[in-house]
């Protein structure tokens, strides 16, 4: 063998290696998902979600990695979905982000773990769930305004919604080039719930409504638990076809829990089932967090709205919560409007952990989770709606005229 064959062997070794292939932008990524890693390790931020997402990035942005993980991108540098020539591992995981499976299962998955009971013994808490989901249709109008088209927006503004499978779902189906960049503001905002909520609960309650003891709910009969997830598909699977997906398999997985007859199926709907779709949801998003991608003005655009959608949710329900506390005389704790967006049951702990800064004898638990669960009905109604209303406008070319009748419609 020759100098020039070993010489040739040894250059041909370097360009199959990362540091040919890497920019700037993938280093950037690899540093964001060691970040993430560390919220989700060791201050435990919805760890559940938040490292694999994490170590999805971490992959895709190691340089090199992408050909063998993902498959062959055309010269042509069409990322696109069904464009990847020789498909790897990602790109199979990633299809049931693409033809939108995971975020329905993930909800059989959390309707087979969620009891509805507060929410039935309570049902004025709906009204708290509803007003929560203010903040997804004023981050709606703001995303039109600041340029992006009437799909962009509404798949912008259920980030409000503090609902990761929801954005996921709805995102999918209206700015699929945005999955990556909504799923992991949706679900960080998700895990940063008690830095982002509690100043803004001191901000609108008082020491006095901070301190309200509520009465015990009544028991909920199994007739009841086993009637709402039926009466509630039909009713607004009429009026709202197009929330169907979600809200069907949250109230099935909770139709299994409270029927009492498929406890096997139930069980393995809340652990099986939930923790392999969770790991393939959350390594299929982080995948398509590519540097170049992902390290757009744009994206700076939607995690402030993001932000923005998430703090106006919290301040809706906080709002619903002291108008419904005046209106019954102090009856309701006000501390329970923050669990009215959807993530559960996080918000609801945080009214609860609130309140006992306040008066350690005081329980808010299970007060909060009706509407915290009435959150997770509001946000899927949301999403129903907006695919309703913005489906037509998926391809991003909305007029100046469609543009003004959706804003004229939301007045």
């Amino acid at each position: 063998m020759t100098l020039a064959e070993i010489g040739e062997i040894f250059v041909n070794l370097y360009k199959d290696m990362g540091f040919a292939s890497g920019n700037w932008q993938n280093y950037v990524m690899l540093l964001i998902s060691f970040v993430l890693m560390y919220l989700a390790v060791v201050k435990k931020f919805e760890p559940m979600l938040l490292l694999p997402i994490a170590f999805g990035m971490f992959l895709i942005n190691i340089p090199g990695a992408e050909e063998v993980l993902w498959g062959t991108v055309p010269e042509s540098g069409d990322h696109s979905y069904d464009a990847v020539e020789n498909r790897g591992l990602l790109w199979y995981l990633y299809f049931g982000v693409d033809k939108v499976i995971y975020p329905p299962l993930i909800f059989l998955g959390i309707g087979a773990m969620t009891d509805f009971g507060p929410l039935i013994a309570n049902p004025k808490s709906m009204l708290i769930g509803a007003g929560a989901q203010l903040g997804i249709f004023v981050a709606f109008v703001l995303a039109v305004l600041f340029g992006f088209s009437a799909a962009q927006a509404a798949a912008i503004a259920i980030i409000g919604g503090a609902d990761g499978p929801t954005a996921i779902f709805v995102t999918s189906k209206l700015a699929s080039n945005y999955v990556p960049t909504i799923a992991i503001a949706a679900y960080s905002y998700m895990a940063l719930i008690p830095i982002i909520q509690k100043p803004i609960m001191r901000l609108f309650t008082n020491e006095k409504e901070r301190k309200i003891k509520m009465k015990q709910l009544r028991t909920v009969s199994k007739l009841e638990k086993i009637l709402f997830p039926i009466i509630v598909t039909l009713v607004v699977g009429i009026i709202l076809p197009s929330s169907i997906s979600l809200l069907g398999m949250l109230m099935l997985g909770n139709l299994m829990k409270e029927s009492g007859v498929v406890d096997r199926l139930s069980s393995q709907a809340q652990n099986g089932l939930m923790n392999t779709i969770t790991i393939f949801l959350g390594v299929a998003v982080g995948c398509k967090a590519k540097g170049e991608m992902f390290l757009a003005w744009d994206t700076l655009k939607i995690i402030l709205l993001g932000l923005f959608a998430f703090v106006i949710g919290t301040v809706g329900g906080l709002l619903v919560a002291k108008l419904m506390c005046k209106i019954t005389k102090g009856k309701i704790n006000p501390l329970i409007g923050s669990a009215g967006v959807s993530a559960v049951p996080m918000a609801a702990r945080i009214s609860e952990d609130v309140g006992r800064e306040y008066d350690p004898q005081n329980h808010l638990l299970m007060h909060a989770m009706g509407p915290n669960v009435a959150g997770v009905i509001g946000s899927a109604i949301a999403a129903g709606i907006l695919l309703a209303c913005f489906g037509d406008y998926v391809d991003g070319t909305a007029t100046t005229e469609a543009v003004q009748s959706i804003l004229a419609m939301i007045a």
